[in-house]
């Protein structure tokens, strides 16, 4: 297939470079970040060493402004093309992870307070909802590209 040609069904990636989707290149990062955030709270829940706060606060961080990179690339594949719109799962998809978002930027705020508090027990829950609601939208985007074939060639 052509670098340019349209791809099978239509539902191709609008925000591309050499023909590579975006998107599906930066979702990774905030969600392995986190997911060391859910971990690193834990750590720290159970240890008390101030190394794990830290480590928490960063992943967290790296992990929203990598989830707002990857969410304005997924949001112009959303908005420019009809057809991905069109599918069941984009809908759920794409409000789902605007809600991982949200909370991971309110998780961010709590992360950046001192001590104690800044972990136990609001960001401990914030970490462990984002990583729920992940599974529930990572399914969902996954149903897109292997049963709906959005964005692949």
């Amino acid at each position: 297939m052509e670098k340019d040609a349209p791809r099978p069904y239509g539902l191709h990636s609008t925000a591309r470079i050499a023909g590579h989707p975006i998107h599906p290149l930066l979702v990774p990062f905030p969600i392995v970040c986190f997911i060391l955030t859910f971990l690193t709270d834990i750590a720290y829940w159970r240890t008390g060493e101030m190394f794990w706060a830290n480590a928490s606060a960063w992943l967290i961080s790296t992990g929203v402004i990598m989830g707002l990179l990857a969410g304005i690339a997924g949001l112009i594949d959303f908005l420019g093309n009809p057809l991905i719109r069109a599918q069941a799962p984009a809908w759920p998809h794409m409000l789902g992870n605007l809600l991982v978002l949200i909370l991971a930027f309110f998780n961010m705020l709590i992360h950046s307070r001192d001590g104690w508090t800044s972990v136990v027990p609001t960001g401990l829950i914030l970490s462990g909802l984002t990583v729920l609601l992940l599974l529930v939208t990572g399914w969902l985007g996954g149903s897109l590209v292997y049963r709906h074939r959005a964005g692949v060639d």
